[in-house]
């Protein structure tokens, strides 16, 4: 009976994974929401021109096609480069290193391989279509990330205070 009890998993240990698991795991459906018809251009277009005539009265129609297309660009780079910022977090879970290359490139290949995924994903979609570009730009958001992440690794940690 003790022999079963032991195998059972610590739950401290599957609690500390999900906290750090979770966050990723949850970018990543979000992703998988924005690749759907719901975020397509034709349903992301009136919005931004709403928001950019709001702030720039003027703007022409040209102006605010190339504002949209823009912003959808954009929402690739940055959405990537939270799901590396993410990742990042998970590998870390919690140790007080601050940078391991070999998190970087899990990171770097997770982030590709999503990337990849979700134009292929968006390819099956009606009103969106899966470009080889747009992964390129998820995959050098992601990178960006990395980067940023890497440089700040150098800064020295603050002294805490001794009370």
């Amino acid at each position: 009976m003790s022999e079963n009890i032991s195998r059972l998993p610590d739950t401290a240990s599957l609690s500390r994974k999900l906290y750090y698991w979770l966050p990723p795991f949850l970018w990543m459906a979000a992703i998988f929401v924005f690749s759907t018809d719901l975020f397509s251009s034709g349903n992301t277009g009136g919005l931004v021109a709403k928001i950019f005539l709001w702030l720039f009265p003027t703007m022409s129609e040209a102006q605010l096609q190339t504002a949209h297309f823009l912003v959808r660009k954009a929402g690739h780079f940055s959405v990537y480069a939270v799901l590396a910022l993410l990742l990042i977090r998970a590998f870390r879970a919690g140790t007080t290193v601050r940078w391991r290359w070999q998190w970087a490139l899990y990171s770097f290949f997770i982030v590709g391989i999503y990337a990849l995924l979700d134009e292929y994903h968006q390819s099956f979609t009606t009103s969106r279509t899966g470009s080889i570009y747009d992964s390129m730009i998820d995959l050098t958001g992601g990178a960006c990330m990395l980067f940023v992440l890497w440089l700040l690794s150098f800064r020295k940690p603050k002294a805490t205070e001794s009370a």
